[in-house]
């Protein structure tokens, strides 16, 4: 006998299996609801619920592979890949592209040969980090041993792109965080490029408060990939912004703190200075 949570598993499953299969036609809300024989607002409601994200916000993952497929693999033009997307234009590409992966299908594919960078190094409770950032947000934000190999690390996640060592209004906002002025979190943007479960999971760590902790079984969980651990793991490990995306703040099912790409005794004391922050 089938319980209300197994169909309601299978009605997603079959939801998901459809937006796979049909991207190209770019499905709305109601067209997908129709398929699984729900009302919009319930397939909604239950899509959220059990994927982690939207229906709209998973076609824009699927889109995005696709497209980023296409861009690097086949070189093909602005207008091919939206074409073979389904999208109407290169305009609804570009929003696609700036709303998943941060920055346009152009700079994507050439490796960010149009983008500028500015970078800094600041002194934080934890160390000098070093954090850079381009018009629309921090690309990059490591605590630094020494100054010229952090900077040929980032020369490398973007290696046309035009360099300036300097401190801009972005980077000051993020660096408020470290005197304690909460205030400015919101003015914090993120310009961030990865693979769409990497994306993913950077979006779930920034939902773990100041002061609490997750498992990368919880992470799994809360993806809809609970088999997925070691995979949280390696796209946790692949964090380009420290502390904002508070991967930190993942320990082990154990309760061990686990490893740290800036050291285990870093993120220990880290931890620890959040937990005195918020009680």
């Amino acid at each position: 006998m089938k319980t209300q949570n197994n169909v309601n598993f299978q009605r997603i499953e079959e939801a998901i299996g459809y937006l796979r299969n049909n991207f190209r036609q770019q499905p709305n809300l109601d067209e997908v609801a129709e398929h699984v024989h729900l009302s919009p607002y319930h397939f909604q409601r239950m899509f959220t619920d059990w994927a982690g994200v939207s229906p709209k916000k998973f076609l824009q993952y699927i889109s995005t592979a696709y497209a980023k497929k296409l861009l690097k693999e086949e070189q093909a033009t602005l207008s091919e890949v939206a074409y073979e997307t389904g999208l109407s234009g290169t305009s609804r590409l570009h929003d696609l592209f700036m709303n998943i992966e941060g920055m346009t299908p152009a700079e994507y594919k050439n490796g960010g040969k149009s983008l500028v960078i500015n970078y800094s190094f600041a002194d934080s409770p934890f160390g000098e980090i070093m954090v850079a950032s381009t018009k629309k947000g921090i690309c990059h934000l490591a605590f630094s041993v020494d100054e010229e190999r952090s900077l040929n690390g980032l020369r490398n996640q973007f290696p046309n792109a035009q360099f300036n060592q300097h401190l801009d209004m972005i980077q000051q906002n993020a660096l408020f965080l470290f005197t304690h002025d909460w205030s400015k979190l919101n003015e914090i943007k993120l310009h961030l490029k990865g693979t769409d479960f990497q994306l993913k999971v950077w979006e779930t760590l920034i939902k773990i408060p100041s002061g609490g902790l997750s498992t990368y079984g919880q992470i799994a969980r809360q993806i809809s990939n609970p088999k997925a651990s070691r995979a949280v793991g390696s796209a946790v490990g692949d964090n380009p912004v420290a502390y904002l995306i508070p991967c930190h703040r993942v320990i082990q099912s154990t309760g061990q703190i686990g490893e740290y790409h800036w050291g285990s005794n870093r993120k220990t004391a880290m931890i620890g200075w959040e937990a005195v922050q918020t009680n």
